[in-house]
């Protein structure tokens, strides 16, 4: 059995680092990705004459040494590789009510363009190890 995700796609907004009181760091992303959007099962063109696209936004986290280096070298807009496995999680909000959630737990993130400072020197692929 299986669980692996890879995405390929851009930054929605700046990397959030937060700290459990264990220590622990948690730095979070959204990344979006677009596929080609359809109407009657076909593709079609948007008012400017471009192929129109539907857009899907992923919840990333990145633990320790992973998500210090996303939140030191990654900005909103850049592209990006992020291999990882999905995590679902549910629990009650204060009035009862389940709530359910979907994050991509984070192995790996590969820089495909420059970010943080316009450069990536120093900045390897990484891998949480």
């Amino acid at each position: 059995m299986t669980n692996l995700v890879i995405l390929v796609g851009r930054i929605a907004r700046d990397p959030e680092t937060r700290t459990t009181q264990s220590g622990t760091s948690i730095t979070s992303i959204s990344v979006v990705t677009d596929r080609p959007a359809r109407k009657d099962g076909k593709t079609y063109k948007d008012e400017n004459g471009y192929t129109a696209k539907d857009s899907e936004f992923h919840r990333i986290t990145c633990f320790n040494g992973l998500g210090q280096n996303v939140a030191k070298y990654c900005t909103k807009g850049q592209l990006v590789t992020v291999e990882g496995r999905i995590h679902y999680t549910q629990w009650e909000d204060q009035s009862g009510t389940k709530r359910y959630g979907c994050e991509i737990i984070a192995d790996k993130v590969d820089f495909l363009t420059k970010g943080r400072s316009g450069s990536n020197e120093g900045a390897p692929d990484i891998d949480e190890d």
